[in-house]
């Protein structure tokens, strides 16, 4: 079933039998991949790339090795997003097999893991993932994404306001005199100047601490532990008490 809403969705037959191997099998190196699949390795590679673009698929290198793994299933619904309203019934349906979805996923994650977003789509999934948590921290916020991505940012936020996610953002200095009043549900402070500098943000929600780098090139480094997120949370918290104004 998971085969026929992923080539509903507009994936390739090799796109689809991949993404399901990797949520099927978890973390995996390109060996696993080929196992799993039947795919010759050089078609992997350009698989494995397709989808990276998209969102669907994020890696890490341990010990000089790379691994692969599925994103979580809801960022094929910010993918279908993108691809407009004549897909709105298709959206239902991977809605409905979404808790499916998603109970694969969860069976085969580990306890502490990291995920590589890349690109402008890579980006547009790591914010979809956000929006499964309560409450979401931001350091060095400059309004990249509203900025860049305006279109894409504006169905986030409203449906991020829709869930009454609350948004406390620690904002570089410069943007004092630009933003006019903070969006619903968002609580401004500023950093002194010396905060300000290259356009990388931090993002801490959940489990999961995110380094997000919104240059020429759009990047997101997303490690989920508890302690680490929790460790985030407590600087966070000394710098708007402390150290940023109002």
């Amino acid at each position: 079933m998971a085969l026929a809403i992923l080539r509903k969705i507009g994936l390739s037959e090799g796109e689809a039998t991949v993404y399901t191997a990797l949520l099927e099998a978890g973390r995996s190196p390109l060996s696993r991949i080929h196992e799993r699949t039947g795919i010759e390795r050089r078609n992997i590679y350009d698989i494995l790339n397709k989808l990276i673009e998209r969102g669907l698929v994020t890696y890490v290198t341990e010990n000089r090795r790379r691994f692969f793994q599925a994103g979580h299933p809801s960022t094929l619904v910010g993918y279908l997003d993108a691809k407009g309203d004549e897909l709105e019934r298709t959206k239902r349906a991977v809605q409905k097999e979404l808790p499916s979805l998603v109970g694969t996923f969860l069976a085969k994650r580990p306890a502490v893991s990291a995920e590589i977003f890349r690109g402008h789509d890579g980006m547009k999934a790591a914010w979809e993932d956000i929006l499964r948590e309560k409450e979401i921290r931001f350091i060095g916020s400059g309004r990249y994404v509203p900025k860049t991505l305006p279109r894409f940012f504006r169905s986030w936020n409203a449906r991020r306001i829709a869930r009454r996610m609350k948004l406390f953002n620690l904002v570089r200095a410069e943007l004092r005199k630009e933003i006019r009043k903070p969006y619903p549900l968002e609580y401004i402070r500023y950093l002194p100047p010396e905060f300000s500098g290259n356009p990388a943000v931090v993002a801490i929600y959940g489990n999961k601490t995110t380094l997000l780098l919104l240059g020429t090139e759009f990047f997101a480094f997303v490690i989920e532990s508890k302690e680490l997120a929790d460790n985030y949370r407590d600087y966070f918290r000394f710098l708007w008490s402390n150290v940023a104004k109002r």
